[in-house]
């Protein structure tokens, strides 16, 4: 079940805040860290460069990955605490029943690499026997429903979030799906790298089919199946850019409407098997919904049962035996993202219990890792950079006083979470039995999720529900309840250090609260107002100045080439990221005020040798710190709407003048950007 969240996809912390992990009294972290920068470059030339050069050096890609940067680093060592206590919890032998035992049990279930690897294919046969015995309408429409409750997503996805035009309400939504290797892209281009990315495709659906049991005659005639399917598909998508906007995915339909409109599919049944009485739908593609309606009419049984197969096996090899794993690897770890070695078994095992039981985990590890002063002071730097947005907002020469007044509405209704929910789910229902087999304890654990959630539908949303667990590193802004979150676990260095001075956390964790704040009046965020519903609250003439100004960041984007390619070279897509590019931005520059107006117009010492603006964006450059495969680069210029870490560096810095007096950036100098062609926003 997705919802709709914009994640900073990098982390957070603060000046004056705890550490999370424990550390000894001489563990000291620098600030700064001078071994990680390149002095031989010119910083006004490459900042990039300059300031992760060395750490660049220090922190060579490995085999198991295909980007490692600063961020990656702090999740592998998130991953070590969580194995710490996953260790704990399977020395403690705790009582059955207990969320300690469950987490202990799927974890261990997931370390059996003996046993996973006798059984083989054996524990899919009953979710397969099920699919073939699929034959009326109302059994294929069914089938779906179980398929999505299991977190799979044939012809399309299915969520539960807020009404985006009654946001105190949720609602049942539908979202494009059905190409499993995750956007349309990759079923219509035809450059050479998308093509060899496509055919590493069919190769995988065929070892699926065959570790299955089929003949190869079969296997290859399941793979045009699963092609033809997901291709369609594919062509009736919208693009990652259209996806970007909320009028045109916004379609409310009445029920009896959607059955009307889109009648091929037994809706009926579909959500009994859902679980869910439904009443109004928002359907988010109709011309993807169109698409699955004529394909579930137009497919024949067999094709229809082996495109539900494949999902099936898709959605449940990551908890079968090893060669089930490889084959998931070699397409998307290798042949995707340029991996080159697949992750010990330790870190697949951690991440089941870990994201099906989050939130007992997330317990757990804010008791052992995160103070409650922490969250205290966390509160304030949120009320600062608060504050500073607030000043920037009325400096805005481009917006009317009556736009600027509903800014600073929307503004005071952020609602702020921080480390840790006050109230932790409760996972007593969930039964998790080490007798049977690891994906079926799995696919349960999956099912009670999702059933939570689904029976949340037409109800008035919870805003006191964090939508991602206190150890995640990562952080979000929600715009359908104005809300922005920073979990516990990304409260650690680079993103917050206890050690260093304010100039270096502000640039780091100060920006990521900035950025969050500033997704509320990003592109896709302004359409929002401050009770979360899609309404349009703007001044006209503001708007279309708005618009102005994103247009020029777009085209700056668009000119930066991320890969000189064999054919040529690849550019960013400046549309795609734009939200985040705009978020970058607003949260240096209201960071920078931020900081600032904690100093009360005295200036600090320098520090190393750098002044404390120049440790400011030292701070910021220090989270993109890091390397990438080539693979991993197209791969995520097609589906992540975050621009490269480089160019979060260097395209953002070139707009902000600050930066330019604290590291003396001239004409002369390769960051320099005339003033008439830099952009600011917020």
């Amino acid at each position: 079940m997705m919802s709709k969240m914009k994640y900073f996809s990098m982390a957070v912390a603060i000046a004056t805040l705890s550490a999370c992990a424990p550390k000894s009294a001489d563990e000291k972290v620098p600030g700064v860290d001078l071994t990680s920068l390149d002095t031989t470059v010119v910083a006004a030339n490459d900042f990039y460069q300059y300031a992760c050069g060395g750490w660049m050096q220090k922190n060579p890609l490995r085999p198991e990955h295909a980007r490692f940067g600063s961020f990656d680093k702090l999740i592998e060592e998130n991953q070590e605490q969580i194995r710490e206590l996953f260790n704990e919890l399977s020395k403690s032998q705790a009582a059955a029943g207990t969320n300690e035992r469950k987490i202990a049990d799927l974890y261990n279930m997931g370390l059996d690499s003996v046993r996973l690897n006798e059984e083989g294919a054996a524990p899919l046969k009953p979710y397969l026997d099920e699919i073939a015995a699929v034959a009326t309408p109302a059994d294929k429409a069914a089938m779906i429903a179980k398929l999505h409750r299991r977190n799979a997503s044939p012809f399309f996805m299915i969520y539960v979030s807020g009404d985006e035009k009654n946001s105190a309400m949720n609602i049942i939504g539908t979202y494009q799906g059905g190409m499993s290797m995750g956007d349309r892209d990759y079923y219509i281009n035809n450059d050479d790298a998308t093509v060899a990315v496509r055919e590493a495709y069919k190769t995988y659906v065929n070892r699926l089919f065959t570790l299955c049991g089929y003949t190869a005659e079969q296997a290859a005639a399941a793979v045009e199946t699963v092609m033809k399917v997901e291709t369609e598909l594919a062509k009736a998508a919208f693009s990652r850019v259209e996806l970007r906007n909320p009028e045109l995915n916004y379609n409310k339909m009445t029920y009896d409407q959607l059955k009307a409109e889109y009648n091929n599919i037994d809706w009926d049944a579909y959500f009994a098997a859902l679980g869910v009485e439904a009443q109004d739908v928002v359907v988010g593609q109709k011309n993807a919904m169109a698409t699955v309606n004529n394909l579930v009419a137009g497919l024949s049984d067999d094709e229809f049962r082996t495109y539900l197969a494949y999902n099936m096996i898709n959605c449940a090899a990551d908890c079968l035996s090893d060669d089930f794993t490889t084959a998931q690897f070699d397409f998307f770890g290798r042949a995707l993202s340029g991996k080159e070695e697949q992750e010990p078994r330790w870190k697949h095992a951690l991440a089941v219990p870990n994201s099906l039981m989050s939130e007992a985990v997330g317990e757990m590890y804010v008791n052992k890792f995160f103070s409650a002063e922490s969250k205290e002071r966390m509160v304030t730097m949120v009320q600062n950079l608060a504050t500073a947005l607030g000043q920037h907002i009325d400096a805005l020469e481009w917006m009317s006083d009556e736009t600027k007044a509903r800014a600073h509405e929307k503004l005071s209704t952020f609602h702020v979470k921080i480390g840790y929910p006050d109230v932790w789910e409760d996972y007593s229902a969930l039964e998790i039995n080490p007798e049977e087999s690891y994906l079926a304890n799995a696919l349960r654990a999956v099912e009670f999720q999702n059933a939570k959630n689904l029976a949340e539908a037409y109800k008035p949303v919870n805003k006191d529900k964090w939508l991602i667990s206190p150890q995640t590193v990562n952080a979000y802004y929600n715009p359908t309840t104005n809300e922005i979150c920073f979990p516990a676990g990304i409260l650690q260095p680079p993103f917050f250090n206890a050690d260093a001075d304010d100039a270096v956390n502000y640039g780091a964790i100060g920006v990521v609260i900035g950025h969050e704040m500033t997704h509320g009046f990003d592109d896709q965020g302004r359409q929002y107002d401050k009770d979360g519903n899609l309404n349009n609250w703007w001044q006209k003439e503001d708007e279309e100045r708005f618009n102005q100004l994103a247009d020029k960041l777009v085209a700056q984007f668009d000119k930066v080439v991320v890969l000189d390619g064999e054919n040529g070279p690849v550019y960013a897509n400046g549309r795609f990221t734009l939200g985040e590019n705009i978020a970058d931005q607003g949260g240096l520059r209201v960071a920078y005020t931020a900081f600032h107006n904690t100093l009360n117009g005295v200036e600090p010492e320098a520090i190393d040798g750098f002044t404390a603006d120049q440790r400011f964006y030292l701070g910021y450059a220090a989270l993109w710190a890091g390397n990438v495969r080539d693979a991993e680069i197209l791969r995520r210029t097609t589906t992540d709407p975050h621009s490269l870490g480089r160019w979060r560096v260097n395209a953002t810095l070139r707009n902000i003048e600050d930066f330019y007096q604290a590291f003396g950036v001239t004409p002369d100098n390769d960051m320099y950007l005339a003033p008439e062609e830099r952009v600011i926003i917020w």
